[in-house]
C-alpha cells in the first residue's frame, strides 16, 4: 500500500471541530492551498480503477466542489462507499467508520486523515479477499448547500446567500468558544478534507 499525506490550507483561518480532529490554523497557515495540492493527487490517481470513501457521497460531493471552485477537472473514477461494503459484504450495523474497523480487526485512529483513508483502504481489501468485486454504479447523488454565511472570501456566484445559523453550543465546555455550525464546506469552499476539511489522504493499494 501506497500513501500520500498532505496538509491542505483552508481558505480562511477560521476552524470548527478542533475538539475532534484536532487541528488548528496553526496546523496548516504554512500548506498548500487545494490548488496546488490536487493535480499532484490527480497524477497519482491516474489509472486507478476506483475510488473508496466512507459515506463516499459526501466525499465525493465535497471534493468535486474542491475541483469546481479552482476550475480543477475533478476525478473521474466511481466511488465505492465503505458503508454501503460493509453493511452489503458483513451485515455491520451501525456502520461507523470505527465500527466497521472493530469488526474488521482494523486498526483505526478514527478522524486522523491517514488512518481513515489508510481503514477504507483495508475494508476494501478485506472484501475482495472474500469474493467482493467492484459493481461501480453511479452514487447516488449528494447535493450540497451552505449552513453558514458564507463569510468566507469567495466569488459571489459561490455564495449560496444564506442566513446563518444559531452558534453551536455543543462546542462549548471542550476546549473551544461556541462557533457557527459548519458540518460540510460550502460548495465553493476550496478545502477538502476526511478531517476538519484541511487534511487530505490517499492511500492506494
Amino acid at each position: 500500500m501506497r500513501a500520500i499525506h498532505e496538509m491542505i490550507r483552508p481558505p480562511s483561518s477560521w476552524f470548527a471541530f478542533t475538539h475532534i480532529h484536532g487541528l488548528t490554523w496553526d496546523d496548516v497557515r504554512e500548506a498548500p492551498g487545494f490548488g496546488e495540492i490536487w493535480p499532484l493527487i490527480a497524477d497519482e490517481l491516474a489509472g486507478v480503477e476506483f475510488l473508496a470513501a466512507h459515506n463516499a457521497p459526501f466525499d465525493r460531493g465535497v471534493l468535486h466542489a474542491c475541483c469546481a471552485a479552482h476550475q480543477l477537472p475533478p476525478p473521474v473514477q466511481p466511488f465505492v462507499c465503505t458503508v454501503q461494503l460493509a453493511r452489503a459484504q458483513w451485515n455491520i450495523r451501525p456502520t461507523k467508520l470505527s465500527d466497521v474497523c472493530r469488526r474488521l480487526g482494523i486498526a483505526l485512529r478514527h478522524h486522523q486523515a491517514d488512518s481513515d483513508a489508510e481503514a477504507c483502504a483495508r475494508i476494501v481489501i478485506a472484501a475482495a479477499n472474500q469474493g467482493w468485486r467492484p459493481s461501480l454504479a453511479p452514487l447516488k447523488p449528494t447535493s450540497f448547500s451552505c449552513p453558514v454565511a458564507c463569510r468566507f472570501p469567495l466569488p459571489p456566484a459561490r455564495r449560496c446567500g444564506r442566513s446563518p445559523p444559531l452558534p453551536d453550543r455543543r462546542l462549548a465546555g471542550k476546549g473551544e468558544p461556541a462557533r457557527q455550525r459548519a458540518p460540510w464546506p460550502c460548495p465553493g469552499l476550496p478545502a477538502a478534507a476526511f478531517c476538519g476539511f484541511s487534511c487530505r489522504h490517499w492511500a492506494r493499494f
